[in-house]
């Protein structure tokens, strides 16, 4: 009811009659009786809901407001809560940690990138440690490598993987599973200024490895590294990243499925299974090995474009470059993040917040 009673109004001038929120909602239980289980359960929506209207919050912000900035102050904000705390690294700190990728990508914008780490620490030992990676490319020009300008018209939504980490580190506090919970957030514009990355420019990332950029409209990679190269130092139980990284993912499965891929089919299963009990579907795609050929460069070790086709599974190849030998599963999606039109499961037109409600299922089970 809360999810489908969404609306983002804050830059109407008038709200629409239908916008005004649901008063009361009565609940009937089977006995009649109201047990602690049952407010419990009421507690958990209640909780993850939130966690979804503030990553359709932040899709839905304009791309002048939404600035990598503006995701570091939602951090801290969300780190007042006495069980999380934020880290935000800029400028000098990127470069003396190597953070080589989020600079590259924001040289063309006036708007600085930004690293965001959020850490929530449950009050008993935890049982699990995982982390949580989002692309958060605040607007998506396509940088020297321009879209067309239909393309560009939602091209806000393209840091809707980090609002999907935003939006589960919003409720963590309230849900309180026993799992040390790592969010990290690659934060940057992409835009064509006079000093933007071109293509023909190498990038060395904190891992050493080097990587060709011929095509500055796939730069999701390229700040998904520096995160993934940090996750990669910290040997968590589980790495899990969130981009809308691929057109070709929506080629494939649509607007309704996010692509998965990754390198323990276990963690891959169980982040399914939480899907299709979320209503969050996901789908496997294979990683290819011989696909490696197609981003192999003549340059640098990899290359952050591959041939005309298998666009989704070459990018997430690119990405395990980076992702370490701890279990690891990428979620493409491009599709699902956002609504066109609207109509779709508990979903209005614009940010969906998909991803929160998996993820927030999955953490709760690590018990």
């Amino acid at each position: 009811i809360e999810l489908s009673s969404y609306r983002f109004d804050a830059y109407r001038s008038k709200a629409a009659d239908d916008a005004k929120g649901i008063g009361t909602v009565t609940l009937q239980v089977a006995d009649g009786s109201v047990t602690a289980g049952v407010r419990a359960a009421v507690a958990r929506a209640q909780a993850v809901d939130v966690g979804v209207a503030l990553a359709r919050d932040l899709v839905n912000e304009p791309p002048s407001v939404k600035t990598p900035n503006h995701l570091a102050r939602v951090a801290r904000r969300i780190a007042r809560a006495d069980s999380i705390r934020c880290e935000v690294w800029r400028g000098a700190r990127l470069e003396k940690e190597k953070m080589n990728g989020i600079l590259a990508v924001a040289r063309g914008s006036a708007e600085p990138g930004a690293l965001i780490h959020l850490t929530y620490k449950p009050s008993r030992r935890a049982r699990h440690r995982i982390a949580v990676v989002g692309k958060g490319i605040t607007f998506d020009s396509g940088g020297l490598s321009l879209k067309p300008a239909k393309s560009m018209e939602t091209m806000k939504l393209d840091m809707a993987g980090a609002a999907a980490v935003l939006g589960l580190m919003q409720s963590l506090p309230q849900l309180a599973p026993p799992v040390e919970v790592h969010g990290y957030i690659a934060s940057a514009e992409n835009l064509p200024g006079g000093r933007a990355q071109k293509p023909g420019d190498v990038i060395r990332f904190r891992n050493g490895k080097t990587a060709e950029v011929l095509n500055t409209d796939a730069e999701g990679r390229l700040v998904l590294a520096d995160a993934l190269c940090l996750a990669a130092e910290q040997k968590f139980d589980a790495v899990i990243d969130l981009a809308t990284l691929t057109g070709a993912c929506m080629v494939a499965l649509g607007t309704k499925v996010a692509g998965i891929m990754g390198t323990d089919d276990d963690l891959i299963a169980a982040l399914r299974k939480h899907g299709d009990a979320t209503g969050e579907a996901l789908w496997q795609l294979p990683l290819v090995e011989d696909y490696n050929d197609d981003i192999r460069s003549s340059v640098a070790d990899i290359k952050n474009i591959g041939g005309p086709y298998a666009g989704t599974i070459t990018a997430a190849l690119f990405l395990r470059a980076f992702a370490g030998d701890q279990p690891w599963a990428h979620l493409d999606i491009a599709g699902p993040a956002f609504s066109e039109g609207g109509g779709g499961r508990y979903t209005p037109r614009g940010g969906t917040g998909f991803g929160v409600r998996l993820l927030a299922d999955y953490v709760a089970s690590l018990t």
